[in-house]
């Protein structure tokens, strides 16, 4: 069992889709990679910031799945960091209406001494020199470093994000994203190109259509879990890692063949977080269900 760390944002959402207006609830990055991760035996630590706004029962939830809290700082004065976003019917195409920073703006964080230890890292999305600072303060040679990043990065802080990158054994991307890091037009081009930046392996998700893992030598490729009815798809990226990183983190080796199942795990999870609006789904999700689903997705997979 591998000590996990997660560093990324625990906030506020607010979601529309063509159907549903959700209100401000339960979101962020490492939320969702928590909530994930937490089905498995990840003993796992949420680096994050909230203001004094956060609805103290949103800790609690966290806190009951297992997730050690400790270092989510609260702001008693400030706000907590806010998404607002609307989908349309093609959910591949969001608009986000409102990024409020709050907290977040002056977020330094701070690794407990035990958490220096941890075997996997999840750096979900954040500022590239948020993310440089928590790596700067690991004492143990980490045995996965596992990196989110988006767009917004590459545009902003480009250079920042590839010092971090270069220190990542694991970037976890979306296609579009891909391509924009790499500068290429194929995706087996964009992720040869990732791989000199500095990771060993690198997993492109490309949405309902699933998601594709290599290395230099290695090549795999995975379809999505077929979901009937999408209701609301954010979250499904963290969620994803989150069940990537958590099988990690019960696997006595980190080869190729185990990462090959951490994304199919991943998947797996993130097709539970779009059933659901918010959190909701993930809330209520138990290791038995998450089990089955894995393995009818390998029944529809194997030929």
């Amino acid at each position: 069992m591998k000590k996990t760390l997660i560093v990324g944002t625990v906030a506020y959402d607010e979601i529309e889709t063509p159907k549903k207006h959700s209100g401000k609830i339960l979101g962020g990055a490492a939320t969702y990679i928590g909530l994930s991760s937490a089905l498995f035996s990840s003993q796992a630590s949420i680096i994050s910031v909230v203001g004094g706004d956060f609805e103290p029962s949103f800790l609690e939830l966290l806190k009951s799945k297992g997730l050690n809290i400790d270092s989510i700082e609260i702001i008693s004065k400030g706000k907590t960091f806010y998404w607002k976003g609307k989908y349309h019917k093609d959910w591949n195409k969001r608009d986000t209406l409102s990024t409020q920073l709050n907290v977040l703006a002056d977020f330094n964080p701070v690794v407990k001494k035990e958490d220096t230890y941890s075997e996997i890292i999840v750096l979900g999305n954040l500022h590239p020199a948020v993310q440089n600072s928590v790596l700067s303060q690991m004492r143990s040679k980490t045995k996965s470093v596992i990196l989110d990043t988006m767009n917004f990065w590459m545009d902003n802080s480009l250079q920042e994000l590839l010092k971090v990158i270069k220190q990542v054994n694991i970037i976890i991307i979306n296609d579009e994203e891909a391509i924009q890091l790499s500068g290429k037009d194929t995706l087996f081009a964009a992720a040869t190109e990732i791989l000199k930046m500095g990771p060993e392996h690198v997993v492109i998700k490309k949405g309902e259509h699933g998601a594709m893992l290599f290395s230099e030598k290695e090549f795999f490729t995975t379809p999505a879990y077929p979901v009937n009815k999408v209701e609301d798809p954010t979250g499904a990226g963290d969620s994803f890692a989150g069940g990537f990183a958590g099988f990690l983190s019960q696997s006595k080796d980190l080869d190729f063949e185990t990462l090959k199942l951490a994304v199919v795990h991943g998947t797996v999870l993130a097709s539970f977080c779009v059933e659901g609006f918010g959190t909701s789904k993930m809330e209520k999700l138990n290791k038995e269900t998450v089990e089955k689903r894995f393995k009818e997705f390998k029944k529809y997979t194997r030929y």
